[in-house]
């Protein structure tokens, strides 16, 4: 889209911003949230007409069932940002093969929580698509987009390499066919660990959005830096060219989560589903991979590795008191962890606000690992 501008810089000076990837990223911000709060009313309208509201069983009586229940708030609501978002990337980001495969995995992923959200409301169930089949499109999404960075001459060299925080040199390189083959294990893992951990934390008003915020926020910077020649060397960080325009994905991604955070916070009137955390999950962890800091998106996602770690923990607990002693015993009261916090008491609107919290302690605690080398 902007290409369509470029010749007229010469009569108006102003358009030579566009060429600047902070403003264009402050603009793909703006417009992710305005197109965000231009849909909202009409797509939760919609959903609501539609009955495509959360569904699941729930045993709890009582106050406690009153701070749990979320039944029949309307789901699919990570269309919003998913519109919000691919709309400011069209308009304010320079297509290369970074952002072109972002886009990809991003919009696939959509399709694939897309499909499983309306199965489960349109059966009125919890069942929606088989995890095997979800798996299955998992791999292809993640063959294909690994495939396009290793075919393409700008991303073929750099996607080999595999960095680490503290490190100021590639700690691995991938080669040969057995690389290829560790190199999609690693991505496959990163894009399904990371949708399942925000899905999970997907279970209090606001939380998962307002997490999601200050992670993309960070990589916002991190794509930023990495894409610079003199800013990368500086920090004696990969510089990996083109990867700038990542950041303006991330700058819609923070402007089409306020949009949503708005609506999404207590009480919620729309959830993301799995249309939104699949899909933001997955883009989140092919974006750590193509600025060289996975291992980072650990510490700066640590809210989502959190309550992923806590359902491990819980079930594993759990089968091997079982098997142990004839009866399951649990760590948490309650998995994931924000839920344990709730049944000690906790109002939903504190829990969220304090792992709001954390979340920014790590996001700062990401972005000190740039200058930690």
């Amino acid at each position: 889209m902007l290409n369509y501008f470029s010749g007229f810089e010469e009569y108006f000076g102003p358009l030579r911003l566009l060429r600047a990837i902070t403003f264009r990223t402050l603009m793909a911000s703006g417009t992710a949230a305005l197109l965000g709060f231009l849909i909202a009313p009409w797509l939760i309208a919609r959903l609501r007409a539609l009955k495509f509201g959360q569904l699941y069983d729930d045993d709890r009586t009582g106050d406690l069932a009153a701070r749990f229940d979320k039944k029949n708030t309307p789901t699919m609501g990570g269309l919003l940002i998913f519109f919000s978002v691919f709309g400011a990337t069209f308009l304010w980001a320079t297509p290369n093969v970074w952002v072109v495969v972002a886009m990809f995995v991003y919009v696939g992923l959509t399709g694939v929580g897309f499909r499983d959200d309306y199965l489960k409301v349109t059966r009125r169930s919890r069942d929606g698509i088989s995890s095997l089949e979800k798996l299955l499109w998992q791999t292809i999404i993640t063959l294909v987009a690994l495939a396009a960075l290793l075919w393409h001459p700008v991303s073929a060299e750099k996607i080999r390499e595999f960095w680490v925080p503290f490190h100021k040199e590639p700690a691995w390189v991938f080669t040969g066919g057995l690389g290829f083959v560790a190199l999609l294990v690693l991505v496959f893992f990163w894009i399904v660990g990371f949708s399942n951990a925000i899905n999970l934390t997907d279970g209090l008003d606001g939380l998962a959005i307002g997490c999601t915020i200050t992670v993309a926020l960070v990589y916002g910077i991190m794509a930023y830096v990495a894409g610079r020649v003199d800013t990368s060397h500086y920090l004696l960080i990969s510089f990996v060219p083109g990867t700038g325009e990542l950041a303006v994905i991330c700058g819609a991604l923070v402007g089409a989560g306020m949009a949503f955070l708005w609506y999404n916070c207590y009480p919620a009137e729309v959830f993301m589903g799995d249309t939104g955390s699949l899909a933001i999950g997955g883009l989140l962890g092919v974006l750590a991979f193509m600025v060289q800091q996975p291992l980072t998106l650990v510490i700066v996602g640590g809210v989502f590795v959190m309550e992923a770690v806590s359902v491990i923990i819980q079930v594993a607990v759990f089968k091997v008191t079982k098997q142990r002693s004839g009866e399951g015993r649990r760590f948490f009261l309650m998995a994931p962890v924000h839920h344990h916090f709730q049944k000690q008491g906790w109002p939903e609107t504190k829990v969220v606000l304090r792992f709001w919290i954390l979340s920014l302690m790590c996001a700062l605690a990401g972005l000190g690992t740039l200058k930690l080398r």
